[in-house]
């Protein structure tokens, strides 16, 4: 491994739909690299799959948790992440995403682009994650590599042309077509051990040199030397190795994306990593990232080298039985080394990195450094959390975190015993550190614990880890939407807290305005005194005061959001005036304010994506409408398929999977992901207050 140069390491995930094949497609590649000696399979009989370890991925045949793996290809070394393809676990994505130079989009071939499909493509977008693309199951019943192809151009980029053709259809696919070489690969089933070289099938050689020369054309477009000697002279007049160039060139522009197929388990895996190695960025691919001096908040450079000052990014916490705490980390400069001490950039303090370990799923290999462009996992940190810098005291630097989205489901939870009562506390606390869109408080008035997910599934996951991995009973309540309040008017209000107690009393007053903010901004603070009537040590309290009350909500108890307040006047007393006093005026200020800024609840909305036969097609949008929901689009999908597009309230899709799973005789499936929160109608909205109030 330490021959092995930087231009050489590959870091990806493997992203996807659920179901698409992601996990068995890793499984090949752990085959074909010889890490493993059999392929996996992802449920039933065995040992299962080897990124598929927690019982629940076993148990369920998804996965759960992104899990990393390394391998070693024709000189080249590839940490791989696979990924989940559910909603509800989208911020295992999401942080992935944020630190690989690549990715592996699987498609199935089956189904074409599917509703998660665009989730990760927009997730990679995001992060500008260069991607190749790989039609999985193209050897099964309905696997069909063109109209996959086709989805593709249709609805996630026309840029993405195929590098291999398939051979055969269906059931006979028995190879590809390399269009870079002009040979065919061929193999008798999937277990083979070796691809064969050998000529293009006759009925197959107009079909590739007409796709070659559409690579051809594209590839020249990203090199003007090699551009302006195909005008001249035409395709014969580049070489292998100048096209193989201008391809890797396109691919790392993150606008153009290779296409190949086949069947994820079987030796066509082999051509995958081929493309991995070939035309994947390696580190030193990657521009120098940047971040603020946490000290001096000036912009700092970091490149991709050993020589470097060390900048780490902790991207993933997981809770390890035998090890503790486990923060996997991606390297971007310097070199890490067990037993130094580093700069935690967001709390300021030094801490020391007890060990270093190579992760392989949920098996660890202890290793002495990590150098820049590597992942690993560290033991030994207090204090980091997904999307902490780690960097050299000497040259702090502060990376940009990794953001998630507020969850938008709750279910009340109790331990079943009082000796489960302090367990869950501590297991609540732990898997809130490891999943940063997992979210854990005590309701004020019931005295109830309340967490908070992705979705019922995610939930359920929860429930489930507490009672393996931490030994706690616990009842949980229904699912519960996390409302939110807001206002939609301008209010300026006084709020005066005046209390004789005998003594010294108590005396704060303030006037404040309350106006709406942008969708999305959250709470925004402004000072406008001028003078002295609300001294400058009495300000900050009135600002928590603010929040407390915001947080609690007024209209129905939910955190209120997306407001701006102005402290503009006010008075003290020189006796009486306290930090408390205007804290408790800020607050009933903020109480009165809200409820006379037109105050308005918001519920999250859904984006659902229904993919049904036409048979139960008109079932499936009678019950969208009765659960007040919005149908966007309607189109026709691989196989005779409808895809129904809409907008749903989160509130009334509880249970939605079994009642969709009764309408359409099991036939239908369904996926959904928080698109945005949207005001409640006023009779539903009365109806919540008041059952909120009872």
């Amino acid at each position: 491994m330490a021959t092995i140069p930087l231009a050489n390491f590959r870091n990806i995930g493997i992203i996807a739909h659920i179901d698409a094949g992601k996990t068995t497609t890793t499984e090949g590649i752990l085959y074909r690299t010889g890490m493993n000696h059999k392929i996996g399979v992802v449920k039933g009989e065995g040992d299962g799959a080897t990124t598929d370890w927690m019982a629940q991925e076993k148990e369920r045949g998804i996965t759960i948790t992104s899990a990393a793996v390394t391998c070693f290809w024709k000189d080249h070394k590839i940490n791989i992440i696979d990924t989940p393809g559910h909603i509800d676990f989208t911020a295992e994505v999401e942080r992935s995403l944020r630190v690989l130079d690549g990715a592996v989009t699987i498609f199935d071939g089956k189904m074409g682009v599917e509703a998660q499909s665009e989730t990760v493509w927009r997730q990679a977008n995001k992060y500008g994650v260069p991607r190749i693309c790989f039609v999985n199951k193209i050897n099964q019943t309905g696997g069909d590599f063109y109209k996959s192809l086709e989805s593709i151009h249709n609805r996630l980029s026309k840029n993405a042309l195929p590098i291999h053709l398939p051979i055969g259809f269906e059931k006979d696919i028995n190879g590809v077509v390399d269009l870079i070489d002009m040979k065919a690969y061929t193999y008798a089933n999937y277990a083979d051990h070796e691809l064969v070289v050998g000529e293009i099938p006759a009925d197959m050689v107009e079909k590739a040199q007409n796709a070659r020369s559409l690579l051809v054309e594209e590839a020249v477009a990203y090199d003007d030397e090699l551009f302006e000697r195909y005008l001249d002279k035409g395709e014969e007049s580049i070489t292998v190795d100048e096209l193989k160039g201008a391809l890797r060139k396109a691919v790392l522009s993150g606008e153009f994306y290779l296409v190949s197929g086949g069947d994820g388990r079987g030796v066509i895996v082999e051509k995958l990593l081929d493309l991995i190695a070939d035309y994947m960025p390696a580190p030193t691919d990657v521009d120098s990232i940047w971040g603020t001096n946490p000290k001096t908040g000036d912009e700092v450079e970091r490149k991709p080298s050993v020589d470097e000052p060390l900048s780490v990014l902790a991207f993933k916490i997981a809770t390890d039985p035998f090890v503790g705490k486990l923060i996997f980390v991606r390297v971007y400069s310097g070199k890490l080394t067990a037993g130094s001490y580093v700069m935690n950039a967001t709390t300021g303090d030094k801490e020391r990195i007890g060990r270093i370990v190579r992760m392989f799923a949920d098996k660890r290999e202890d290793i002495g450094e990590v150098e820049a462009g590597d992942i690993a996992a560290v033991v030994g940190l207090k204090n980091a959390k997904t999307g902490t810098t780690l960097c050299d005291p000497a040259h702090p630097i502060q990376l940009e975190g990794i953001t998630f989205v507020e969850p938008p489901v709750s279910i009340a939870v109790e331990p079943k015993t009082k000796q489960d009562q302090e367990k869950m506390a501590i297991a609540l606390q732990r898997l809130a550190e490891e999943d940063p869109t997992f979210r854990v408080h005590t309701d004020e008035e019931t005295g109830q614990t309340i967490i908070s997910g992705m979705g019922e599934l995610h939930l359920d996951i929860i429930v489930d880890r507490m009672k393996r991995e931490f030994n706690v009973e616990a009842n949980t309540g229904e699912p519960q939407v996390a409302f939110r309040e807001t206002i939609r008017g301008t209010a300026e209000v006084q709020g005066k807290y005046i209390k004789q107690s005998g003594g010294r009393g108590q005396y704060g007053d303030v006037y404040l305005r309350l106006e709406p903010n942008e969708s999305g901004k959250g709470f925004e603070f402004f000072d406008e005194i001028k003078g002295g009537v609300v001294p400058q040590e009495y300000r900050p309290a009135v600002k928590a005061g603010i929040i407390e009350t915001l947080d609690g909500g007024v209209i129905a108890g939910y955190p209120v959001v997306d407001v701006k307040a102005t402290l503009y006047d006010g008075s003290y007393h020189e006796v009486d005036s306290s930090e408390m006093a205007f804290k408790m005026a800020g607050a009933l200020a903020t109480r009165d304010g809200v409820k006379q800024a037109r105050p308005v609840l918001l519920e999250p909305v859904m984006k659902m994506v229904v993919v049904t036969p036409e048979d139960f097609m008109g079932d499936v949008i009678g019950d969208l409408n009765s659960r007040r929901g919005r149908i966007d689009a309607m189109e026709d999908l691989m196989g005779g398929a409808k895809q129904i597009t809409a907008f749903v309230p989160l509130a009334n899709l509880f249970g939605y999977t079994t009642d969709l799973r009764s309408m359409s005789q099991g036939r239908a499936a369904s996926s959904m992901e928080l698109a945005q929160y949207e005001e409640v109608p006023p009779n539903v909205a009365q109806e919540i207050i008041e059952k909120r109030s009872k």
